[in-house]
């Protein structure tokens, strides 16, 4: 059984039960490392960084961070060794994210998309998988400029 770790904000909080509730539907086992309530200190750089660190460390194949926009989700993301995480508004980019980035993590904005085309996005990014090819060598320089030693 596929299972996707979920992430959100408290600005995605409506879409993120949306789209867990659509994933279960299609059998898909759903992790949640969303903000939980008032009371919950977590922000969006902590529930990105978290997720993005699951998927690093092979706890999970794939994930979707929500926010407000999605850009500060995949900024995050993206400061995880390992991960490469992808802005998708439409399904085009989704498609393309999996097929020539190889990227685990999708990231979309409650406040930029509505519901049904939200379930388009990730449907295409579920069935996509990574086709290698003259991707491979660019996925691979990502890779290595990750293990450089920052300057400093």
């Amino acid at each position: 059984m596929l299972t996707i770790a979920i992430g959100a904000d408290d600005a995605a909080t409506e879409m993120k039960n949306m789209v867990k509730a659509y994933l279960q539907g299609k059998g898909i086992e759903v992790i949640d490392y969303s903000h939980d309530g008032e009371n919950n200190a977590l922000i969006y750089p902590d529930i990105a960084y978290n997720l993005a660190t699951a998927i690093s460390e092979g706890q999970y194949s794939r994930g979707i961070l929500l926010c407000g926009t999605g850009i500060g989700m995949a900024i995050v993301a993206n400061k995880v060794p390992g991960v490469r995480a992808a802005q998708c508004h439409d399904t085009y980019s989704a498609e393309r994210a999996r097929k020539s980035n190889d990227a685990q993590v999708m990231t979309m904005g409650a406040r930029v998309i509505g519901p049904e085309l939200a379930k388009n996005i990730i449907d295409v990014w579920l069935a996509a998988e990574f086709e290698g090819g003259r991707s491979a060598p660019k996925v691979e320089k990502i890779s290595y400029y990750e293990k450089l030693p920052r300057p400093v």
